[in-house]
């Protein structure tokens, strides 16, 4: 990585303070990768989960089938009524407690909280061989309370989706808030689960399906509406600030935006890039690495478009929201300024003295 650094006349303090790097194909493609790096399919997991578990404060419903004639739970066949064929015993619908269990009869006590509703059926047929005559059990979610994902932010309805034996992913949850209030290329989702909080944009999920990753009981979902933007000063085209799209732009595309360089007064070898990095961005050229009260560097990427490789690499440079790109002026246009001061208060002298 080609790097200088800042030159022998900059205060003290500032030595070694902020980073001057020489942007080359090995550095952009190095933060083009640090860009990449969130992946939801890798982050999150993209397999879907086996089946729904119960948890505290769901409510489910216990059927009961036995063989006839002799049953545990439903009544006996009275006198010249027919006995032939089963018939279920539909038990009160339960609450599943703090401690994660629900009560049945003549078995008590049974941890239902982290179990599908199938392997909860099982255990307690199980557990009623023996005292029932070949007993059935069915289990049936009543009431979901346990297993949804919250959706917010920056969407048409904030709400709580279920979630299902199905499977539902992230777009899922999205179209049952009615979908985004701002446009696609312009929002942010971010997932937290647990203690991860992570965030692509939109688009890109849009694309790569496999970033539209299966959802978990507990996630929360928020749309972001960030516009982005970037400050472009010095002799470029305009000196203004610039929106662009989460997706993301590339240097060439910058200064595109901002009308391109001044041919009468930029220097083409001077075009710089202000931004705050994480300190292990890239391996810095000064050492030690000083950074600020919020563990950023100052750094100034530089690019020459005098070298006609620079044009390649400005084609996969990424800006980051917030920066400053900054295009030099030429020597002569420093020159150009003076005479034109110069003629201007003279012209009108010479003028004068003619008139005279």
């Amino acid at each position: 990585m080609a790097a200088s650094n800042p030159p022998d006349s900059a205060p003290v303090q500032t030595e070694g303070f902020i980073q001057i790097v020489d942007v080359n194909d090995a550095v952009a493609r190095h933060l083009i990768a640090e860009k990449r790096a969130v992946d939801f399919s890798t982050i999150l997991g993209d397999t879907r989960v086996s089946s729904q578990k119960l948890g505290s404060g769901d409510s489910i419903e216990v059927s009961v089938w036995e063989a006839p004639p002799a049953t545990l739970f439903g009544a006996p066949a009275l006198p010249g009524e027919a006995s032939g064929g089963s018939k279920a015993t539909v038990l009160p619908t339960q609450i599943i407690d703090t401690d994660g269990r629900i009560s049945v009869p003549f078995i008590g006590q049974v941890q239902a909280a982290g179990k599908s509703p199938s392997e909860l059926a099982r255990e307690i047929a199980e557990r009623l061989k023996g005292k029932a005559n070949d007993p059935q059990i069915v289990v049936r979610l009543v009431r979901n309370a346990t297993s949804y994902v919250t959706v917010v932010g920056d969407v048409t309805n904030s709400s709580r989706m279920e979630l299902t034996a199905g499977g539902e992913r992230l777009l899922d949850a999205l179209a049952s808030a009615g979908g985004t209030r701002q446009a696609v290329d312009k929002t942010l989702i971010q997932i937290t689960r647990g203690h991860m909080v992570e965030s692509l944009p939109l688009q890109t999920i849009i694309r790569d399906p496999r970033q539209n990753v299966p959802l978990r009981a507990g996630d929360v979902i928020t749309a972001l509406f960030e516009p982005l933007s970037f400050t472009v000063l010095g002799a470029s085209g305009k000196n203004d600030e610039i929106n662009f799209e989460a997706q993301g732009i590339t240097l060439s595309q910058a200064l595109a935006r901002a009308g391109g360089l001044n041919d009468n007064r930029s220097d083409p070898k001077g075009v710089f890039i202000f931004r705050m990095e994480r300190k292990d961005a890239i391996d810095w050229p000064n050492k030690p690495v000083r950074v600020t009260a919020d563990d950023l560097v100052p750094v100034i990427y530089r690019v020459s478009l005098k070298d006609p490789a620079s044009f390649f690499v400005a084609q996969s440079f990424p800006i980051n929201n917030r920066d400053l790109v900054y295009v030099s002026n030429a020597p002569a246009a420093e020159l150009q300024k003076f005479l034109n001061l110069v003629f201007s208060v003279v012209y009108p002298v010479t003028t004068v003295i003619r008139s005279y």
